[in-house]
């Protein structure tokens, strides 16, 4: 499927050790020709880790999508209103977003897009990346799954002796669930062998 002109929103949450893995997917997917508007949730938008600082990221970010940022519910507000993203995805997708996503909680401006986005029955692509995956968080994964116009980009464990409850997604399949999820497809397999 072509890529060119897709209007993605791409909001990164507070997986803080893996959203350096999220800027080449998102160089690719504007050499592909789509526009992508990003969106940060306040754990992105305020810590600074040793992963990186928050105005590093924000910077970065502005600058691979020559985009503002989106950092507020009242930001994303618009979302719903004005249809603006063919596809959402939240990448990395923490286990704190994931948990209040299939709950109903709206109080980010990630959360407000992706409510929206769902509302707007437009697909939303989620990146998971959490040490509780299979711990207290498997059984949100199993809502999301089975809630419409929710995908998953393909993930695996990422050490299964240390964190036996963790997954983190395979980001070099993430243009590839993307690209399925415009189509109302789930990338198959979901789960795959340990990273």
């Amino acid at each position: 499927m072509s890529l060119q002109g897709k209007r993605i929103g791409m909001a990164l949450t507070g997986s803080h050790c893996t959203v350096e893995a999220v800027y080449p997917q998102m160089e690719k997917l504007i050499q592909a020709g789509a526009i992508i508007f990003p969106i940060i949730s306040p754990s992105v938008d305020e810590t600074d880790t040793r992963f990186g600082e928050a105005e590093q990221v924000k910077e970065k970010l502005s600058h691979i999508t020559g985009h503002s940022i989106i950092t507020t519910i009242v930001e994303a507000e618009p979302v719903g209103p004005q249809k603006l993203f063919d596809v959402l995805v939240i990448a990395p997708c923490t286990g704190n977003t994931l948990a209040k996503l299939a709950n109903g909680i709206t109080d980010s401006g990630v959360l407000m897009a992706a409510k929206a986005q769902l509302r707007n029955q437009r697909p939303v692509v989620l990146a998971i990346a959490t040490n509780d995956a299979l711990g207290l968080n498997a059984r949100n994964i199993g809502t999301l799954l089975v809630t419409k116009n929710i995908y998953l980009v393909p993930l695996g464990q990422d050490d299964p002796l240390k964190k036996p409850n963790s997954l983190v997604f395979k980001e070099h399949l993430l243009v590839s669930a993307i690209e399925k999820a415009l189509q109302g497809v789930q990338l198959q397999p979901i789960l795959i062998s340990p990273l």
